[in-house]
């Protein structure tokens, strides 16, 4: 695949033209520039984990007896600020998106398809704006309940078990139990 001359952006992306001349095109943006993905966030990300990274490719297919198709290929990354569910601390997974998206002529097409196909399909517009497109991907790869795998206090999760033994009160109430101790 070729890199796409700069004419086309990101607010005012040519599906058509990318996939007819197989190209790509790529980049990233602030956080703050994506204000639906921004207002998602509800805990800090590092700075210099505070980007989302993008690329497109578009593609033309051929189909026998049918109009070629235009497909995209939608590739996005971006750290997260989450809440973990279980702990109220701060969970930062990184998400990953990798999606093929077809486009066709209208919308009514696009849902006729969209209902009863596993792929992503979309109207083809003369400009799409591609931020929506990877916020709302995004979001959607959002856990709907964000929780670590490991919620355990962060003595446990350091293998501190004796400093975790030392808060436990029923340690102490073990110890009254056995009796005075023997010297």
């Amino acid at each position: 695949m070729r890199r796409h001359e700069p004419e086309q952006t990101a607010s005012h992306l040519d599906v058509a033209k990318l996939a007819a001349e197989g190209a790509s095109l790529n980049g990233q943006w602030a956080v703050a520039d994506l204000p639906r993905w921004h207002a998602a966030q509800t805990s800090t990300i590092a700075p210099d984990a505070a980007a989302v990274r993008w690329q497109v490719d578009g593609e033309t297919r051929r189909v026998a007896g049918q109009a070629p198709q235009i497909w995209l290929r939608l590739q996005a990354q971006a750290q997260a600020g989450l809440t973990c569910q279980r702990c109220l601390q701060p969970f930062g997974p990184l998400l990953q998106v990798d999606r093929w998206v077809r486009f066709v002529a209208g919308e009514q097409e696009a849902e006729a398809l969209d209902a009863d196909s596993d792929d992503d399909v979309l109207a083809l517009e003369p400009a799409l704006d591609l931020r929506i497109l990877v916020e709302d991907e995004l979001l959607l790869a959002c856990p709907i309940v964000p929780r670590h795998d490991d919620c355990r206090p962060p003595a446990h999760r350091a293998g501190d078990e004796a400093e975790a033994a030392a808060d436990n009160p029923f340690a102490a109430l073990a110890a009254l139990k056995a009796g005075p101790a023997q010297h």
